[in-house]
């Protein structure tokens, strides 16, 4: 991510904050509206929730598009209990949790596991797991990030912590750190019918790997809560 871009960003965020504690005093757009059934409503209160876990769970959201949401969740309403696994916490882990059976989180940020285990502990049926990168990087590549910024980093263990954890999952999150990688590890570990989420998949590092998993891809482009542009998110399935 280029420095201008960075900038911008910060500054699109800060503004973001800015006009939220300008409005809130005023009691508007404090209510939550249903994602499903006011789609720009709630996009509109979302992008105020910008980078806020906490104004994320209020709003009961994932961050990925609108579509891929209102999919995923009619998906978890037909497969009562179901176990879900998802590698990258965060408002996306207590909204599943809330519509799953489980669900075992992976992230690598210490501070940031360490902010959200809470609120995921409120549920009662979900965790996080703190897996940070490699300690000695691995040669291999395909262990390795593209995200900007963690050049020469590895999450080979990250990947792997997914063994921990017997039997198969009805549906598999993929929205953190080296994605190829969690894909490929996923695909074996998806049950009959599964489903796997595939999040910000217009990324050119991630083309590959989804045409190659051998699973159809339903992909999703369009409105994401607390984005000023559209995403895409991609669901895989057998």
């Amino acid at each position: 991510m280029s420095d201008t871009v960075l900038v911008a960003k910060r500054g699109y965020i800060g503004l973001m904050r800015a006009v939220r504690g300008a409005v809130e005093p005023l009691g508007l757009g404090t209510k939550p509206v249903s994602a499903r059934d006011h789609r720009y409503r709630h996009w509109l209160q979302s992008l105020l929730a910008i980078y806020d876990i906490d104004a994320l769970i209020r709003l009961d959201v994932p961050w990925w598009t609108y579509d891929a949401i209102g999919k995923v969740e009619d998906f978890l309403a037909a497969r009562p209990g179901a176990r879900v696994f998802e590698w990258g916490s965060g408002a996306s882990t207590v909204w599943l949790a809330k519509r799953a059976g489980s669900v075992i989180s992976i992230d690598h940020d210490a501070p940031w596991v360490e902010f959200s285990a809470p609120r995921l502990a409120e549920q009662g049926n979900a965790k996080v797991e703190l897996v940070p990168a490699d300690a000695r990087p691995d040669p291999d590549p395909h262990f390795l990030s593209g995200k900007p910024g963690y050049s020469g980093v590895t999450f080979r263990a990250y990947i792997d912590a997914i063994d921990r954890h017997e039997g198969q999952f009805d549906l598999i999150v993929i929205d953190g750190r080296a994605r190829a990688a969690c894909l490929g590890k996923a695909v074996s570990r998806l049950a009959e019918g599964g489903m796997i989420v595939f999040d910000n998949s217009h990324r050119a590092r991630y083309r590959k790997a989804i045409a190659g998993c051998g699973l159809r891809a339903d992909v999703t482009r369009g409105l994401v809560p607390s984005l000023p542009q559209p995403d895409q998110t991609t669901l895989l399935q057998r």
